[in-house]
C-alpha cells in the first residue's frame, strides 16, 4: 500500500522538489489530528500511512505525531476551533460537521449538488480558492487538500422501496441541508454522531441512517439494517487544514513542497474513494467481487427515476435556498460567491 502511495506522490520526493540542504536540516514537527478511526478505509489505508510515513513518502523534513480525533477525544464538529487554537498543526476537517461554525464550507456539498465524482471534482476545483481565502481570514488556517468519502447513501432496518418510504421514518442525518431534505420527504431527521449510529439503529432510536457504503460497512451498520439504497445525497467532502501560524513559519520553498505533496495525496484519495465506493456497494448486498470490506446480504433497493428526480430538484428547491439563507447571515457574499463559482457547473443562476 505504501508503495502505491509513494508512486502517486513521487513528484513530491526530495530530488524532484529540490529540497535545499538548509531546509532539510530544519525538521518540521507536526501534530496532526486525523479522521475518526470509525470512518474506515480512507483513514486506515491512505491518511494514517501518509502522515506516519510522511518524511519517507514525500522527502519533506518532517516529524509527525499523528492521532485520530476519536483517540484524542476531539469531536469532529469542533475541528475548526481546534485548528485555529493551534493545539494541532494539521486537522482533518469533516465539512458537514464543521459547517455549524462555517456555513460557507457546506456550499461545497449541499444535497443534490454532487451526484457523482466527476461533477464533485469540478465543484471542488471551482470553490477551492474561495474556500482557502475564507479558511485563512476567519479560521486562521491554510487549506492543504479537499477530498470525498464518497456518495452518502441510505440504510434502513425497515423495508423501503424508494425515497417516498422515508415518510414518517426517523432518519439519521449529519447536517442542516440533509435534515431539510429528509423533512421535505416527510421523514424525521435525527442528528446522531457517526460513532453512535450503529447502536442507535440497533436500539430503534432511528429507523434509517445515511452515510457512505464503505464507512457503514466498517462500522457494522449492515449487521443491524436490512435494506440498502445506493442513491447519493451528498459526497461527504473532507479537508486538510494547517494552522496559519504554522504555515507562515515555513519557508516559501517548504510551503510549495507541502502544497505539492498534499495535492498528490488528494488525487490519490479521490481515485481510492471511487474504488472502495463501488466495491462496498457490491459487498453490502452480497455481490462479487467484494475485496475491501465484509460481505453482507442486504436487500438492494433499486434507484428509480423518480428518486433521482427528487435529488436533482432538491438542489434548487430545498438545499440551495435553505443553505443560502443561513450562510448569507454569517457571510453576506456567501450565496453570490457560490452562484458565481459553482452555478455554471450545475446550471444554476
Amino acid at each position: 500500500m505504501l508503495q502505491r502511495i509513494v508512486t502517486g506522490l513521487g513528484v513530491a520526493g526530495a530530488v524532484a522538489l529540490g529540497i535545499s540542504a538548509a531546509s532539510a536540516a530544519e525538521t518540521v514537527k507536526l501534530r496532526v489530528a486525523g479522521n475518526l478511526l470509525a470512518t474506515g478505509l480512507i483513514q486506515q489505508k491512505k491518511e494514517q500511512p501518509f502522515f506516519e510515513n510522511m518524511a519517507k513518502i514525500t522527502g519533506l523534513p518532517v516529524e509527525v505525531d499523528y492521532k485520530s480525533q476519536d483517540v484524542l477525544g476531539v469531536k469532529d464538529a469542533d475541528g475548526l476551533r481546534v485548528l485555529k487554537s493551534g493545539l494541532f498543526d494539521i486537522v482533518s476537517l469533516r465539512l458537514a460537521q464543521v459547517s455549524r461554525d462555517e456555513p460557507f464550507f457546506l456550499g461545497l456539498d449541499i444535497v443534490g449538488l454532487n451526484p457523482d465524482y466527476a461533477i464533485a471534482r469540478k465543484v471542488v476545483d471551482a470553490y477551492r480558492d474561495a474556500f482557502d481565502k475564507r479558511l485563512q481570514e476567519r479560521h486562521g488556517a491554510k487549506l492543504l487538500g479537499l477530498w470525498p468519502f464518497g456518495p452518502q447513501v441510505v440504510f434502513c432496518k425497515v423495508p423501503i422501496s424508494g425515497l417516498s418510504d422515508l415518510k414518517s421514518k426517523k432518519v439519521r442525518v449529519y447536517d442542516a441541508s440533509l435534515a431539510k431534505f429528509v423533512e421535505k420527504l416527510g421523514g424525521i431527521p435525527v442528528t446522531i454522531p457517526f460513532g453512535e449510529t450503529q447502536q442507535a439503529l440497533e436500539r430503534g432510536v432511528t429507523d434509517c441512517a445515511i452515510t457512505g457504503p464503505s464507512s457503514a460497512n466498517t462500522a457494522g451498520w449492515p449487521e443491524v439494517t436490512s435494506h440498502f439504497m445506493p442513491i447519493g445525497f451528498q459526497i461527504a467532502l473532507n479537508a486538510y487544514g494547517m494552522n496559519l501560524n504554522k504555515w507562515k513559519s515555513l519557508s516559501p520553498e517548504l510551503q510549495a513542497q507541502f502544497t505539492q505533496a498534499f495535492r498528490a495525496l488528494e488525487d490519490d484519495i479521490w481515485t481510492y474513494s471511487k474504488n472502495i465506493f463501488d466495491d462496498a456497494v457490491r459487498c453490502n448486498v452480497g455481490k462479487d467481487p467484494c475485496e475491501t470490506v465484509k460481505k453482507f446480504s442486504m436487500v438492494e433497493v433499486q434507484v428509480k427515476p423518480e428518486d433521482q428526480t427528487l435529488i436533482r430538484e432538491a438542489l434548487v428547491n430545498i438545499s440551495l435556498p435553505t443553505w443560502a439563507e443561513v450562510c448569507d447571515k454569517s457571510y453576506p457574499d456567501c450565496s453570490a460567491t457560490w452562484k458565481k463559482l459553482v452555478g455554471p457547473i450545475v446550471g444554476v443562476k
